[in-house]
């Protein structure tokens, strides 16, 4: 899927955007890990070729703690098998400027507390995954 300014607004392209989210924070509560991520965070993380390597980045990143337990491969390969249980499709973005990037990052984002309420409940840690 390719971001420029001509379908920075395209309901599609959001409504891709949003798939994508879903499937990545399911994943994540049902990892019991608990982060979130919003359409930012998603666009933020596409100059990095690959799904698992953009996962783990982020943990990398944003959750260094995780790291004392896990290994970055272990946890971005179990995040991206329950991502794609849900949802299969890589979201491809090719960054033309930044500006399409930031509207359709603010367009495409999921409210906080609504959409964690959305996939359910609290459940276990990684043990056993």
């Amino acid at each position: 899927m390719n971001l420029d300014p001509s379908d920075a607004f395209d309901p599609a392209h959001r409504a891709e955007i949003e798939a994508q989210l879903c499937a990545y924070n399911a994943a994540f509560d049902e990892l019991g890990l608990r982060f979130r991520w919003d359409a930012g965070t998603l666009v933020s993380l596409v100059t990095i070729d690959g799904e698992q390597a953009r996962i783990a980045a982020y943990i990398e990143t944003h959750h260094a703690h995780l790291l004392n337990a896990y290994s970055a491969e272990f946890l971005s390969a179990a995040i991206l098998a329950k991502k794609n249980a849900r949802y299969p499709a890589c979201l491809n973005l090719r960054v033309g400027s930044a500006s399409p990037v930031s509207r359709t990052a603010r367009q495409a984002s999921v409210g906080g507390r609504e959409s964690h309420a959305a996939y359910g409940v609290e459940l276990p840690a990684l043990a056993g995954v």
